[in-house]
């Protein structure tokens, strides 16, 4: 099969599709026909060697953790699903025609391939970080970066849930943000007055997502550093704010957030679609930044051969 490898870390350039031999599901496991990968920014991390001290990666070495696809073989202990079941989750290296995952929900009809491979790690990681910080109805949270894919779903959980959100994005994505229900503002000079302009009984909790130096102004802003959570910042325990960094029930989340979307509460878009032989470029695209949802990768339906 065709899938995405690199033999050392290093920009972009570095990945390359090759041939490989298909995976196969241990125990508690599936392997999905991919249809479609999300990018999220701890791929392109690892590929470039910022995460080598936190995570083993043997070289060569795959890429990706998010996909959706159809389930063409299942592993021991599975009953949840069956073969040409429709589903999305978390695996490794799954920017490839076939993959294998460890977590996974069943896809509703409603949801794309494209749109559901955007899900996974964004909406476990919102679903976690809010409920890390304590929030309640009636509450008023701070998300700086909220217009990405952690964002987004934050963004929308936290409305569902009854919680005034107040989204930091550039200016170009303001009125994004505004449709997903938030009470948009930009960074740079003049954020904290503006924040609290916008708060006016104050900020009950602050999300960092996209590790732009803000911490020591939410803590600011909230006036407890336990009420302060990043997942990109790895300095913020230096001022007494909170670091998140590892999943806790994927598939929970998963199945929550179908229901969602179900519901017409969720929905994380797709910014940008790259062929399976353009993963370089989907990967510098999300290190970009500033994206309105979500960087995926496409693999079309049968290219693999079982």
């Amino acid at each position: 099969m065709k899938a995405i490898r690199f033999e050392r870390y290093g920009p972009p350039d570095v990945l390359a599709l090759v041939d490989v031999e298909e995976p196969r599901p241990g125990p508690g496991q599936v392997r999905i026909e991919v249809r479609a990968a999300g990018v999220n920014g701890l791929d392109w991390k690892i590929r470039a060697g910022h995460m080598r001290q936190m995570i083993d990666v043997r070289l060569p070495s795959g890429t990706g953790s998010d996909a959706s696809g159809v389930v063409d073989q299942v592993g021991e202990g599975v009953s949840d699903v069956e073969v040409g079941d429709a589903v999305f989750g978390v695996g490794t290296g799954v920017f490839a025609e076939y993959a294998v995952l460890d977590a996974w929900a069943v896809k509703p009809d409603s949801l794309s391939f494209e749109e559901a491979a955007g899900y996974p790690i964004p909406v476990e990681t919102a679903f976690r970080i809010l409920d890390q910080v304590g929030l309640e109805p009636g509450h008023t949270v701070l998300i700086s970066g909220a217009s990405g894919g952690v964002g987004t779903a934050a963004v929308q959980i936290a409305r569902e849930r009854g919680i005034t959100v107040i989204g930091t994005a550039s200016p170009a994505n303001q009125d994004y943000l505004r449709g997903l229900g938030a009470l948009p503002t930009t960074y740079g000079d003049g954020f904290v007055d503006r924040v609290r302009a916008l708060a006016p009984n104050g900020v009950d909790a602050a999300l960092d997502v996209s590790g732009s130096g803000v911490i020591a102004d939410c803590i600011g802003l909230t006036g407890d550093p336990a009420k302060v959570v990043s997942i990109a910042d790895f300095t913020a325990p230096r001022l007494g704010a909170q670091v998140s960094f590892v999943p806790t029930d994927i598939a929970a989340a998963l199945r929550a957030a179908a229901a969602l979307h179900v519901e017409g509460v969720l929905r994380i878009p797709v910014e940008t679609a790259f062929p399976l032989a353009d993963t370089a470029a989907a990967q510098a695209r999300n290190e970009a930044g500033h994206a309105a949802g979500r960087t995926v990768v496409v693999v079309p339906a049968g290219s693999g051969a079982a």
